[in-house]
């Protein structure tokens, strides 16, 4: 059977299936005293051997592959209900029903949470008061409001980081959301979350400022990136105005991804990611770096 007939079968077949194919195709070529695959015909079939490895295990049980990683931790925020009344006692008369103020305890409601990284900055600055927005800056936080208020969505509050440029934007975005508050956060601020892997050649920061700027970003994290109150009724909608850092490094925690591939991604300024928890703890990445609302020739990612 020829190479290029067999590949062909191949593409045709999934799974074992293929694998199946590549033997019987093998049966034909020219072998060695010991049964080995000679000369060209070992080569060739060699290069087979990394799809073999690549198909997924197969349980004859379930007909499915085999689960690979960490399972998901739905404590990840550590507010499971179920683990918040593990082996507490109530007050609750004997007459009431224990069921019913067990559901009180469970959230019912969804959190949006809409992480906008602020607009292009002047990088000449020496100090943080100078690296104030650029005019293109100025028009792309424009973009990210008018974009945000034709979402038309009932949003709850503008956090923002307190860096001048973070709140400049807010400022702008604000015009575009009327009645909601801006609340400005020192722990949103740009740093180093944590060592990226692989590592980087143009960017090496300190180990002193992976210490002291991975537990700020980690406590801003535990502060706004969490499952519903109980006591909250409706969905919410928030809106987190910080830094490409701060933002990478929250969508890795967020889906239980390795923290320290935050730095793979990259994100436009005055880009919109949108993170969705539902009430039972699951989450989910509804855009990432979304700035399709803008003009091409208005992207930047300084």
């Amino acid at each position: 059977m020829s190479y290029r007939k067999t590949l062909k079968l191949m593409c045709g077949f999934a799974g074992g299936s293929a694998v199946l194919v590549l033997a019987a195709a093998a049966a034909g070529e020219p072998r060695g005293y010991f049964g080995e695959l000679r000369g060209e015909a070992a080569s060739r079939w060699s290069r087979f051997t990394v799809l073999q490895a690549a198909q997924p295990a197969w349980t004859p049980a379930s007909h499915t592959p085999a689960p690979t990683g960490h399972a998901w931790d739905f404590n990840w925020d550590k507010r499971d209900p179920s683990a918040l009344t593990n082996g507490k006692k109530t007050n609750a008369p004997a007459a009431e029903d224990p069921s019913s103020e067990q559901d009180n305890s469970k959230p019912k409601a969804t959190r949006n949470i809409l992480l906008i990284r602020h607009s292009q900055y002047n990088l000449s600055g020496t100090i943080d008061k100078e690296r104030i927005l650029t005019p293109l800056g100025r028009e792309q936080a424009e973009f990210t409001g008018e974009r945000l208020a034709a979402l038309g969505l009932k949003y709850d509050v503008m956090i923002h980081s307190s860096m001048a440029r973070a709140t400049e934007t807010a400022n702008i975005i604000s015009k575009h959301l009327s009645g909601v508050d801006l609340v400005s956060c020192d722990l949103l601020r740009e740093g180093a979350p944590i060592e990226p892997v692989p590592p980087v050649t143009h960017w090496k920061p300190d180990a002193v400022q992976y210490h002291e700027d991975g537990a700020r970003i980690e406590a801003a994290f535990r502060r706004y990136i969490h499952r519903a109150d109980p006591k909250q009724k409706e969905d919410s909608y928030e809106i987190i105005v910080c830094h490409a850092n701060v933002i990478r490094y929250f969508v890795c925690r967020a889906l239980q991804f390795p923290p320290e591939g935050w730095l793979r991604m990259g994100l436009n300024n005055g880009s919109i990611t949108w993170l969705t928890i539902r009430p039972s703890g699951r989450v989910a990445l509804r855009t990432l770096g979304d700035a399709g609302f803008m003009p091409p020739d208005k992207l930047t990612r300084t």
